[in-house]
């Protein structure tokens, strides 16, 4: 019983997904966005705090990251969420560590491409990061 219960409650939510992506597909396209909404990209990049060298980046560093790169790059806004990650490193060894997820949501352009990717590269090079996950999704937003 419980298998079986198992089984429909997988099929049931595979079913759900597929439905959400298919509704997600009429909203993703630009101009195709509901009366009211605008067509924006949301960028969530996820920064690790784990120093592989050991210790981990502390408050102070992290907001001196934000208030001298992301706040400048972003001046128009972003959020910023705890988490708490967990990751294979390239060694093999699973990193569990305390995260940030910052939260952009802009227009899609070349300059606002280049500024994430530098967002990445500073915190990869200044903290001895192996990796920062960027996420990307298209979405229709009103304020």
């Amino acid at each position: 019983m419980n298998i079986a219960r198992h089984r429909l409650s997988r099929a049931g939510v595979a079913g759900a997904l597929f439905a959400a992506v298919l509704a997600g597909c009429a909203t993703r396209q630009p101009g195709n966005c509901a009366t009211g909404f605008e067509a924006f990209e949301r960028d969530t990049l996820y920064f690790g705090r784990a120093i592989p060298t050991g210790g981990q980046v502390s408050d102070t560093d992290w907001a001196g990251f934000l208030d001298t790169r992301v706040t400048p790059a972003f001046p128009q806004g972003f959020t910023v969420i705890d988490a708490a990650g967990q990751w294979r490193a390239a060694s093999g060894q699973v990193v569990r560590e305390p995260s940030k997820l910052v939260v952009l949501l802009h227009p899609r352009d070349t300059k606002t491409d280049a500024a994430i990717a530098t967002l990445i590269d500073t915190y990869r090079q200044r903290f001895a990061q192996e990796a920062v996950l960027q996420e990307r999704q298209s979405v229709c937003a009103r304020f």
